[in-house]
């Protein structure tokens, strides 16, 4: 069969007639065929997301051709045919969504598909319930969370049905096991149905299930295959900035050390199949919960007790979104929160600097209780600084100087003052102060944005820093950077509280977790003792490292007696090698 996406010498240029024309796309040559799952991957700025938007005729080849079956994208007559073909999803979800209710934001496609009442009806309930969204279907979109309005998004094109779906960072915002449903039900229209898939992602399992991955790098294609082939390559990809699976990095440290070992593992039951085989079975042995770690030394600088809420109170739309939170943040501490999408991990901290008001229960920060009507907000904002999920929504002036410079200027400093503050904030924050302050704030990628963002909130010098999701939609190395310098941050004295869908992240970083589920606070504790239960915090929607995951069962199954809570690829590497040698002994 002929490919059903064709991609000859293609370049593509952002703002070619201005002074400084960025090349984005250099010569990308590529077939898809159809029924093909084709997963790309790249650092940021790589030119991913460039390549997907001349998928669907979003954007015109600067030199080169695409074609979808037998069209053009050039050819504007045919434009109709391609974005029926091929179905897109975004990165950012508010970018998508049309509509004020989501049914009827779902609707949206197959209404001007022109299709029949009953037919768009059919089609809306079925892509709704493929992301698991129906009850919320009546719902405004704009209350929805970040990782459920990526959902709607994700029905709204699965109902026109097309024969192509391209995904543009559309798991970013889930959590484990939302993502874990969406590619499910992706696979599933991929086998079942014939689509033809296109994802591009960070998240290095989603590609193993791929038929090929495709690496780009300065908008070329640098790296393809299936994924065993590509993965081989650790050293490679870290050199590209990105990264492979932990289950893949295990491997590939042990067979360094046993080369009988074998390096091409992709998921956990390979991993666990592959030692299995080499280590004599034992009786299970489960380990039991690693004690509380008890801290009594730290004062405790944020407190909620029962804490209830409610959005758009009193009218027909009220939704409980907290029902009983009861959590402490102790100084000097790392507390990661975590839950499945929807939980109201956002509306809780929202609570710790006073952007939202508790509607029952108590919130106590810096011994200043959110129900005094007397409270002096701007006050208690100076102390916790709150970054948001989305950085752009927090950015509004025209240079990134100007904008880190508001909250100084707000405190009436003086010109000198407020200048330190921000060479001190977009420093700290790797911004360098003379390269970036005179830059266009909206000019800036997506990781520069949220940097400056987090600049902002700093300049106001908190006590407590809260950051929402702060590295979605990042690279590996990009990631890797920000963590070095929230690290920095609290290696200076700041209080973080960080909610993330990154389980390995918060496994290596927090000093403690705190879980999540329905309004409701469920677990909390030190990784390894909230780590150490993952069959119940997969029945909540989330999961636990892959590590983690794979020597648990290794324990269960009896053949790493003693090996206790494992967190990280370097635990798994030492206690694996460890017990390798000794079934040799």
């Amino acid at each position: 069969m002929p490919p059903i996406i064709r991609i000859r010498d293609l370049h593509y240029t952002y703002h070619p007639e201005g002074s400084q024309p960025v090349q984005a796309l250099r010569g990308v040559t590529l077939d898809v065929q159809p029924g093909e799952y084709v997963v790309v991957l790249g650092h940021n700025g790589s030119g991913k997301s460039t390549l997907a938007k001349h998928l669907n005729g979003l954007l015109l080849p600067t030199q080169g051709e695409v074609w979808i079956k037998d069209w053009n994208t050039r050819e504007r007559d045919h434009l109709r045919d391609v974005r029926a073909t091929v179905g897109m999803v975004f990165q950012t979800p508010d970018n998508q969504i049309v509509a004020t209710i989501v049914e009827e934001d779902v609707a949206f496609g197959p209404e001007n598909l022109g299709l029949p009442h009953a037919e768009i009806v059919r089609r809306v309930d079925w892509a709704l319930d493929r992301v698991e969204m129906s009850q919320y279907r009546s719902r405004a979109p704009h209350l929805l969370s970040g990782g459920q309005k990526q959902r709607i998004c994700i029905a709204g094109t699965l109902a026109m049905k097309p024969e192509v779906l391209v995904l543009d960072e559309a798991t970013a915002m889930l959590d484990p096991l939302g993502r874990r449903e969406v590619l499910e039900v992706v696979h599933r229209l991929h086998r079942d149905e014939g689509v033809t898939v296109v994802a591009i992602t960070h998240h290095m399992d989603e590609a193993v299930r791929a038929d090929r991955v495709i690496v780009m790098e300065a908008g070329r294609i640098v790296l393809h295959g299936p994924p065993r082939e590509v993965f081989r390559h650790v050293e490679r990809l870290r050199a590209l900035q990105m990264d492979v699976p932990q289950v893949t990095q295990a491997a590939a440290a042990l067979a360094a050390r046993r080369p009988d070992f074998p390096a091409d593992l992709l998921d956990v039951d390979e991993l666990v199949a592959a030692l299995e085989a080499r280590l004599p079975a034992g009786p299970p042995t489960p380990q039991p919960a690693p004690a509380p770690a008890v801290d009594a030394a730290s004062a405790t600088v944020i407190r909620t007790e029962q804490l209830v809420h409610f959005y758009m109170r009193g009218t027909p739309l009220e939704v409980k979104a907290i029902h009983d939170i009861s959590l402490e943040v102790r100084q000097g501490e790392i507390l990661g929160v975590i839950g499945h999408t929807g939980s109201g991990k956002s509306t809780i901290v929202q609570h710790f600097n006073g952007l939202l008001r508790p509607h029952g229960g108590r919130v106590v920060v810096f011994d200043q209780d959110l129900g005094n009507p007397q409270l002096d907000v701007r006050a208690l904002r100076r102390r916790v600084g709150l970054v948001f999920q989305a950085p752009e929504a927090q950015l509004f002036e025209q240079y990134v100087g100007d904008d880190v410079a508001y909250g100084p200027r707000n405190l009436k400093l003086s010109a000198e003052d407020v200048r330190a503050r921000v060479r001190a904030a977009m420093e700290a924050v790797g911004l360098g102060f003379d390269a970036f302050k005179d830059r266009l704030t909206f000019g800036l990628s997506g990781g520069q944005m949220r940097r400056v963002a987090l600049a902002g909130v700093l300049a106001l010098q908190p006590e407590v820093l809260v950051l929402d999701e702060p590295t979605a939609g990042l690279d590996p190395r990009g990631r890797e950077q920000l963590w070095q310098t929230i690290l920095a941050l609290h290696a200076g004295g700041l209080t973080l509280v960080v909610i993330s869908h990154n389980m390995e992240e918060l496994a290596r970083f927090c000093t403690r977790l705190c879980v999540i589920a329905e309004g409701r606070t469920v677990l909390t504790g030190a990784p390894a003792e909230v780590y150490s239960r993952p069959a119940e915090l997969r029945a909540l929607g989330l999961g636990v490292p892959q590590v983690t995951e794979a020597f648990a069962r290794l324990q269960a199954a009896g053949r790493l007696a003693g090996a206790g809570v494992v967190l990280t690829v370097e635990q798994a590497v030492e206690q694996a090698a460890r017990a390798l040698t000794a079934a040799e002994a």
